[in-house]
């Protein structure tokens, strides 16, 4: 594949974080950073998005971890390890759950420091600075999907049919198959 990487096209995303999971909006965020959805994708180029994610302090967390997940940091003196729990963490920064946990599934090279982390773009209300680059016919992407069954599955029970059961592709193969 001969790609010189000069006409890339990078495209805005805009994401509404109220009532998301935190790991689940990460695990969509951090792919399109990096640009894994482009056919031209390549691990040591930087093609990817940029993301705008707006409502960041309206995260949800499942399970006790308001009170029991905490951040922790060190100030570089001696005794210096500071933590605070997520709900506190809210309530002083709240972009910055959404940004440790998208960044912390990106792998640490120079690629990420210089140039996907820029491109993240978290605001903790409604209004954003990008209007320019979101025009306001521009839909936020949906709601990361919390189990495999219903109409979350992007469109997979749209081509099955419903009266059929649906098996793996080996063994509805050799059934059909082996006409002996």
């Amino acid at each position: 594949m001969s790609f010189p990487g000069r006409a890339i096209q990078r495209t805005w995303h805009l994401i509404d974080a109220t009532d998301q999971t935190v790991g689940r909006l990460a695990s969509l965020v951090a792919p399109i950073l990096k640009g894994k959805h482009k056919p031209t994708y390549r691990p040591n180029t930087d093609i990817g998005d940029y993301v705008v994610i707006v409502n960041a302090e309206k995260v949800h967390f499942s399970g006790r971890k308001w009170q029991d997940k905490f951040y922790r940091w060190h100030t570089g003196y001696p005794g210096g390890l500071k933590e605070r729990n997520a709900s506190d963490m809210v309530d002083r920064k709240p972009d910055f759950i959404l940004r440790k946990a998208i960044l912390g599934m990106l792998s640490r090279t120079n690629l990420r420091h210089k140039y996907i982390e820029p491109r993240l773009r978290i605001y903790d209300g409604p209004k954003h600075p990008h209007s320019a680059q979101l025009p306001d016919e521009v839909k936020p992407l949906k709601i990361a999907p919390r189990r495999a069954n219903g109409e979350n599955l992007f469109g997979q029970r749209a081509y099955s049919d419903k009266s059929v059961p649906i098996e793996g592709p080996v063994v509805s193969r050799l059934r059909f198959n082996s006409k002996n």
